[in-house]
């Protein structure tokens, strides 16, 4: 990756694949004596990472620990540098192989809702937790062994560098989280993100395409795929929190339309009418989420649960089965403020997926209107 200076920007790995690393290490010291000096770690992308261990022992026959220092590359990630461990014990058998995974120190645990992690459960998301026991079957698979490995993650200096993130707030208490989609960790400066969206706009208007699909991440891309599996991939667009900046690029390379494919925790920012679609402006979008529960449905109770909710998901699970209304309400918000930073220039449409991928809500600028395809 490059700035726009032409400088070149290292990518790093993260958490959920430096937690994955170590206990492939652990493992290895377990089944094969000794410690390895680098470990692969398949990633959900296809590629493999070879990742260095930091330390690694064996407190007693049955059980070793081993470490892997956190690398983010060039991006201002406050986990870089950071050292991640995994504690793994060792029960030899005949039966299936089997892990289970818990959270040491310096890992945090989910205290409320609307998270995809269960109350109670640490804060190890679910690609993380999956690598995890990848790694720990494939090391079993590789030494031709069956039994049980019981693995705690750790973080030493975790909660520590928790207090430098949102964690606390969204309900998360006594360490970071263990994260991670793609495994790789992609430096961005704002430049460089807004450069990527010119680009991919560019390269759709170039190959003959009138209309882009804008979406802000990985996750609400693959559902839009999933929506339109006949669109070329050069449709789809990451706009990341870049709202206007992408509906005003999109306008200025003479795109027609552009359908914007999000979750209701964003949709309700761009809703709002803001710019950029950062997460500090978490407390305000529920705030004006209330009002329109009011205006929308009348009630009141719902409005202040919806304005007491940890996060966009919690709200969204009050009410999106009995207010279809509220969710259109969004919707409609939405169009308007993007047709705004548009200038009158694109046809808009908005999508509103839930976190299983449904459509909740779809529709058009209402001087627009036309039948969806």
């Amino acid at each position: 990756m490059h700035t726009g200076s032409g400088k070149r920007l290292r990518c790093g790995f993260t958490t959920g694949v430096a937690a994955a690393a170590a206990v492939k290490a652990a493992m290895g010291c377990l089944l094969q004596g000794f410690c390895p000096q680098r470990v692969p770690i398949g990633l959900p992308t296809g590629e493999t990472l070879q990742i260095t261990v930091h330390a690694c022992h064996r407190p007693d026959a049955g059980s070793a620990v081993c470490t892997v220092i956190k690398d983010a590359g060039d991006d201002p990630d406050i986990t870089h540098g950071a050292e991640i461990g995994a504690r793994v014990a060792w029960h030899p058998g005949p039966t299936t192989p089997a892990v289970t995974v818990k959270g040491g120190t310096g890992v945090g645990r989910v205290t409320r809702p609307g998270l995809e992690v269960p109350v109670g459960d640490a804060a190890i998301n679910p690609v993380p937790l999956a690598m995890i026991r990848a790694a720990a079957l494939d090391s079993m698979a590789a030494a031709g062994v069956c039994g049980h490995a019981e693995v705690e993650i750790f973080i030493p200096r975790g909660e520590e560098l928790a207090r430098h993130t949102l964690n606390e707030r969204l309900g998360i208490i006594g360490g970071i989280s263990i994260l991670g989609t793609t495994g790789i960790v992609r430096p961005l400066s704002h430049e460089a993100y807004t450069a990527t969206i010119r680009a991919a706009v560019s390269v759709a208007r170039t190959s003959g395409l009138t209309e882009a699909v804008m979406t802000t991440g990985r996750r609400s891309e693959r559902f839009a795929q999933q929506l339109w599996p006949h669109r070329p991939a050069y449709a789809f667009v990451q706009i990341g929190d870049y709202f206007a900046d992408g509906l005003e690029m999109a306008a200025d390379q003479g795109l027609e339309q552009v359908t914007l494919a999000v979750f209701l925790g964003k949709a309700l920012k761009m809703a709002m009418g803001l710019p950029h679609t950062h997460a500090r402006t978490a407390r305000l979008t529920l705030e004006r989420l209330g009002r329109w529960t009011v205006e929308t449905t009348g009630d009141l109770d719902l409005a202040r649960r919806v304005v007491r909710a940890n996060t966009a998901r919690e709200a969204f699970d009050l009410f999106a089965d009995d207010h279809p209304d509220l969710i259109a309400r969004v919707g409609s918000e939405l169009i308007r403020t993007a047709a705004g930073f548009a200038a009158g220039r694109l046809k808009v449409r908005a999508v509103i997926f839930d976190f299983q991928g449904q459509v909740r809500f779809d529709g058009f600028e209402k001087s627009r209107c036309q039948t969806a395809p």
